[in-house]
């Protein structure tokens, strides 16, 4: 039952599990491009992180930009346990969010762009879950690196949010925090759809058009 449990709070603090010193084993290299996983990453490049529901499918909208994307890493942010393991975040006691790192070059895929897919893959407004995935760990989040990408994330939201509340939807839920450390998920987690192209995705959008980056006013 430990690994069953869904959680709708994060622990207090003191509340969450103590996790352990050194990184739980990964993959070493992206089972797509066979880039190194963890790095070290070519100068230039930019980092992105973002939750949006099960990693598994948010990971496959990313590789799939292209070009501009070096790798692609399925992991844990926002939480309070260090190295926590997959059936740790699932029982809520770690406070994290499943999220995907993206690697990218900024020179050919802009920041907007990461956004744009971001907020057209899931549905912002849902709180703790996303479809029928329920728990802490499917909430919507951005963490941003640095004040430049916090400024696009909070215009993009105040943007999607206008065109949201027209098609008739909700606030949304999503956090915006500055992104803390990064802990990479186990390896059979790592492009699981490019391992397994019938398994499980959940994520669906709202069809609700993001216009940034596009020129036009939302």
């Amino acid at each position: 039952m430990f690994f069953m449990r869904k959680k709708s709070e994060l622990p207090q603090p003191g509340q969450a599990l103590p996790g352990r010193a050194a990184a739980i084993p990964t993959a070493e290299r992206h089972f797509l491009n066979k880039r190194p996983l963890k790095g070290p990453y070519p100068e230039g490049l930019q980092t992105a992180v973002f939750g949006m529901g099960c990693f598994w499918g948010v990971e496959r909208k990313f590789w799939q930009l292209g070009e501009g994307v070096f790798v692609t890493a399925v992991g844990y942010a926002a939480g309070q346990t260090p190295n926590p393991t997959y059936e740790e975040v699932c029982s809520g006691m770690t406070g994290h969010n499943e999220v995907v790192l993206v690697v990218f070059d900024p020179q050919k895929l802009p920041y907007e762009t990461l956004l744009k897919t971001f907020w057209e893959s899931h549905d912002p407004t849902q709180g703790m879950r996303q479809g029928n995935d329920s728990g802490t760990q499917y909430r919507s989040g951005i963490y941003v690196a640095n004040a430049d990408q916090r400024e696009a994330a909070e215009r993009s939201k105040t943007e999607y949010q206008r065109a949201l509340k027209a098609r008739g939807y909700g606030p949304i839920t999503t956090e915006i925090l500055d992104a803390t450390e990064f802990y990479f998920a186990e390896d059979y987690h790592q492009q699981y759809l490019a391992k397994n192209p019938a398994g499980y995705c959940g994520l669906g959008g709202t069809g609700v058009t993001c216009q940034i980056g596009t020129g036009v006013a939302a």
